[in-house]
């Protein structure tokens, strides 16, 4: 842990007992040719393809995700019926990163990739196939959803911590989260315009299609990159066994984790379900995701470039309590103009609170040359602290609006559970105060 190996950091540097290099120090200096590596803080190649790979399956999903609540709803108007697929999901992920785990250790994490990327294109042949039924088996469609899921992102973490390094790990995300944003200007409304023309039938089964041939390009570009380099044996309790340690700073970090995820949960599907409910329209759910998405392409791009990790830990504080203080206008009137308005204000500000965030919880994990060596048993720690946050945050959703759906009752449990960010920040400020000058 970064305690044990290093003493302690602080704003001024490392100070107490003297510590081992950090692992990208020594990791970067040559590459396996020999070759001198991409300048200080810049993005290689493998690093690249990577984004590549990612953003396929981004703009994939941003095809047909985006809808996937939309299909079921209109199937069935039912708000616990997507709680509980939504449910399912989420314990379907978090398992599947706890077992994939041992696959992404200790044989190939690329064919672990690849394997998500594969699984989601069955998810939408699955979806193509069952059609009208689908809402039927939505615990079956979470199922497969939650593994594809939990595939992908298990080995894209590693990969993602492997390519990338304290130098360039906030310009990777600034990326990351700028191409999504890009994707999400134009994939989902072309998806509206289409199910608007073409109808609900043939516009689905269209916009499915797509993504599904997406998704198998996705993993031909996924052979491009290097297979990593297997080391270790995979510790399965090693969560347990992390957590319990006295003093260890994944404790907070863990709870922050839970935080975060209990936000996620529910917004991930909650929002975009209730602008279609306001305007019965794809496309002007659609319209809604471009405008976001364009807002937050550029809010990305800004806090990739200028976020530097001395300003992390104010940085997540502006944008957790902006994150909030959007829900206010839902009182006012829940339409479209407020469910708009609260969408441009996330994507400006959910840079600020996420980047700081997934760039600490990494720094953290590659503090120490013993601390990288398990680097994915702490990956699976943080997403089963990300999955428990959004299991908890969906049970809350189930229970309240099996209880009541009024327009009241939905608008404070959105206060409620986006009020998260903020419990976010406060678990895991400590560690946003750490950087290496």
């Amino acid at each position: 842990m970064q305690q044990e190996s290093g003493g302690q950091r602080t704003r001024s540097g490392w100070t107490g007992t003297p510590r081992q290099a950090n692992y990208f120090e020594e990791r970067g200096k040559t590459t396996d040719t020999g070759q001198r590596p991409a300048k200080k803080g810049e993005l290689d190649s493998q690093t690249i393809l990577l984004l590549a790979v990612h953003t396929l399956f981004g703009i994939a999903n941003a095809l047909s995700g985006t809808f996937v609540g939309v299909y079921l709803w209109k199937a069935k108007n039912d708000y616990t019926l997507i709680g509980w697929f939504t449910l399912v999901t989420h314990l379907t992920m978090a398992l599947t990163f706890w077992l994939a785990g041992k696959w992404v250790k200790e044989h190939n994490k690329m064919n672990c990739l690849r394997a998500g990327v594969a699984v989601s294109a069955g998810f939408y042949m699955l979806v193509l196939w069952l059609g009208p039924y689908s809402y039927q088996y939505f615990v079956l469609l979470g199922v497969v959803q939650g593994i594809s899921t939990g595939f992908f992102w298990i080995a894209y973490n590693v990969v993602y911590f492997e390519v990338t390094d304290p130098d360039n790990r906030d310009r990777y995300n600034g990326w990351a989260g700028l191409l999504a944003s890009g994707a999400g200007i134009v994939a989902p409304w072309i998806s509206g315009l289409l199910i608007v023309g073409l109808g609900d039938k043939a516009g689905y089964r269209l916009i499915f299609s797509i993504s599904l041939g997406i998704f198998v390009v996705g993993v031909v570009v996924s052979f491009f990159l290097k297979k990593r380099e297997v080391q270790g044996s995979y510790e399965w309790m090693f969560p347990v066994r992390c957590l319990r340690q006295a003093g260890t700073p994944w404790a907070r970090v863990f709870l922050a984790q839970i935080a975060q995820g209990f936000r996620e949960g529910v917004f991930g599907f909650m929002i975009g379900l209730l602008v279609y409910i306001a305007t019965g329209s794809e496309a002007s759910l659609g319209n809604f995701v471009l405008i976001n998405s364009a807002v937050a392409l550029v809010s990305f791009w800004l806090a990739g470039k200028f976020v530097k990790p001395r300003f992390r830990k104010s940085a997540m504080l502006i944008g957790a309590i902006m994150l909030v203080a959007i829900i206010v206008p839902f009182f006012w009137k829940l339409n479209y103009f407020t469910l708009l308005l609260f969408g441009v204000a996330a994507a400006t500000f959910f840079p600020l609170y996420s980047i700081p965030m997934v760039s600490a919880v990494f720094d953290l994990i590659g503090c120490s040359e013993e601390s990288a060596k398990q680097r994915e048993e702490y990956v699976v720690l943080r997403e089963l602290g990300l999955n428990t946050g959004r299991v908890l945050g969906v049970l809350l959703f189930i229970l309240v609006v099996s209880w009541s759906a009024t327009p009241l009752v939905l608008k404070l449990l959105l206060l409620f559970i986006g009020s998260s960010t903020v419990v976010a920040w406060f678990f895991m400020r400590k560690q946003l105060a750490l950087y290496k000058t």
